[in-house]
């Protein structure tokens, strides 16, 4: 193999699982996003009333309220009294998100997901440059700032420009106002800074990245000591800080991944061809032991840039 030779990100995965295999998680990813898209949208559109409401708040089934947990705290900061149903879904939302990691409203649920990977995946197409990178700590200033600005207004200011809700009014609604926030979205992704949006800016996903910390389930580098250092995790991944201090620890640290900004979108998992990583909990800091040594076609392997 010549060591010029530049694979495309997944071909090694394509290799050992097929492509259905090595995309298990996008389509499964997809599938829950269509899935969330189809019980608020069958009422409105055909009349079949599964939730009632959006995301930002919600009854399902007419029983079971689902409240946004930044909605709330922006009703709060605003200075408005809050119903029991508002409280009671809120905490079920945190609790759901407090077992599965915040960041999976990221890219299990949340229609935007969508949008942001396809232009991820054209500017890689396109080999465009990584463009502005604004710091990730952005995210949580513009965070604070829906917050002063509910203060402020005396409004649920987010809720206002959310991109999630304007979505659901389009669909609804056909308004071209929202087609036009979600072309912005991916023309900024594409154009002017990669994975900007959801990596950089989203105030959502800063919210629930905080909420994430604490989360249960997690992705170990259980198989660490096979990772032939393609970097196609690091490729994948749209929070690739994470992956590092599992992966590239210490000896006897921690396989897994602690970061509340981590999606759990699993997205390494389908692209390792050696099945370096899995899904697990938090508490779970085995390491598998190494089964084969390093062949000398994965030094070769571990030079080729595949980004």
């Amino acid at each position: 193999m010549s060591m010029q030779t530049q694979l495309p990100v997944g071909y090694e995965a394509i290799e050992a699982k097929g492509r259905i295999g090595s995309r298990r998680y996008l389509l499964l990813r997809r599938a829950s996003q269509l899935f969330f898209l189809a019980v608020f949208l069958t009422g409105p559109l055909f009349g079949f009333w599964i939730a009632k409401g959006t995301l930002a708040g919600s009854l399902t089934f007419d029983i079971l309220p689902l409240t946004d947990p930044l909605v709330v705290l922006q009703s709060v900061t605003a200075g408005h009294w809050l119903t029991a149903t508002a409280l009671t879904g809120a905490l079920i939302v945190l609790a759901a998100y407090a077992l599965v990691g915040g960041r999976a409203y990221c890219s299990w649920v949340c229609p935007i997901n969508p949008v942001t990977d396809a232009a991820h995946w054209m500017h890689r197409r396109l080999g465009l440059p990584k463009g502005w990178q604004p710091k990730r700590s952005t995210r949580y200033w513009l965070l604070g700032a829906i917050l002063m600005a509910s203060f402020a207004t005396g409004t649920i200011a987010w809720e206002i420009i959310n991109p999630v809700t304007m979505v659901h009014r389009g669909l609804v609604f056909g308004l071209s106002a929202a087609w036009l926030v979600v072309a912005a979205i991916f023309l900024f992704d594409l154009f002017v800074s990669r994975r900007g949006w959801c990596g950089h800016l989203c105030p959502v996903g800063a919210f629930y990245g905080l909420i994430g910390r604490t989360a249960l389930l997690r992705v170990s580098a259980q198989n660490r000591a096979a990772c032939d250092d393609c970097m196609d995790c690091y490729a994948v991944c749209p929070e690739n800080q994470v992956i590092s201090p599992a992966l590239k620890g210490s000896p006897g640290s921690s396989p897994v991944i602690l970061a509340g900004d981590c999606t759990n979108c699993g997205a390494c998992i389908d692209v390792c061809a050696e099945d370096v990583f899995k899904f697990t909990h938090r508490f779970d800091n085995g390491i598998a032991e190494p089964t084969t040594q390093f062949a000398p076609q994965q030094c070769a392997a571990s030079l080729m840039h595949k980004e």
